[in-house]
């Protein structure tokens, strides 16, 4: 998943749209700075957003997740057999379902010392897993590191593999960090039910001055069966 290059996708529906960032942002239920944020690419929409931009401005959520329109010809394609499937099956029912090409189930940790908020998009071909809030609630810690990185890794059947980094800061607190943090990750060869018998975790590892590492390790639960 490329922020960047999904904010600037979002950004160019917008003025297509003819639209400032408040008035997307009025439509949508954020502020104008959640939406100023997705454009320069420091965060993307969660998913209720993500459902309600794909409604409003008639484009698949894969195109917003890819950052980039289908190509014209597969949509020509893609028409025709739409067309064909609608008089076997029903004008209703296809449109609805054509349009929601990734399922997404939302993240969340059963640890007591940490809030997350995330979700994970898939579909038959792949799965995105993103983390786009972590906050600390256990005994304060007010230290300033000298510093801070995070992992995010998956253990699937024994075997544990880094899937994804955060960036490493340096001379920063722990609250201050977690601020900034924002995972994101593709697994080209996963499926949601693979993705449900995996054990994922995140790890935080902050430096002190002395060289002596304060180590948090966060489980991430995966929300919801599998389809």
């Amino acid at each position: 998943m490329n922020q960047e290059k999904i904010g600037q996708f979002i950004k160019q529906i917008r003025k297509d749209n003819k639209l400032t960032q408040k008035e997307l942002a009025d439509k949508l239920g954020v502020t104008y700075q959640a939406v100023s944020k997705w454009e320069n690419g420091k965060n993307v929409p969660d998913v209720a957003i993500l459902k309600e931009m794909s409604k409003m401005f008639n484009i698949d959520i894969d195109e917003i997740l890819d950052g980039e329109k289908k190509d014209k010809k597969n949509n020509l394609y893609g028409l025709i057999i739409i067309i064909l499937l609608i008089v076997l099956l029903g004008i209703g029912y296809l449109l609805y379902n054509n349009n929601d090409d990734y399922e997404f189930k939302t993240i969340t940790t059963t640890c007591s010392d940490f809030k997350i908020s995330g979700s994970a998009a898939y579909n038959k071909d792949k799965a995105t897993i993103y983390i786009s809030n972590v906050e600390f609630c256990g005994k304060e810690d007010t230290n300033k590191y000298k510093s801070i990185t995070c992992t995010l890794y998956e253990t699937y059947n024994d075997t544990k593999t880094k899937i994804s980094d955060c960036n490493k800061k340096k001379d920063i607190n722990l609250e201050d960090y977690l601020k900034e943090v924002q995972v994101n990750t593709n697994h080209s060869s996963k499926t949601c039910k693979n993705l449900s018998k995996s054990s994922l975790t995140l790890e935080i590892e902050a430096k002190d001055e002395n060289n002596k590492i304060t180590k948090y390790t966060i489980p991430i639960k995966l929300n919801d069966s599998c389809k």
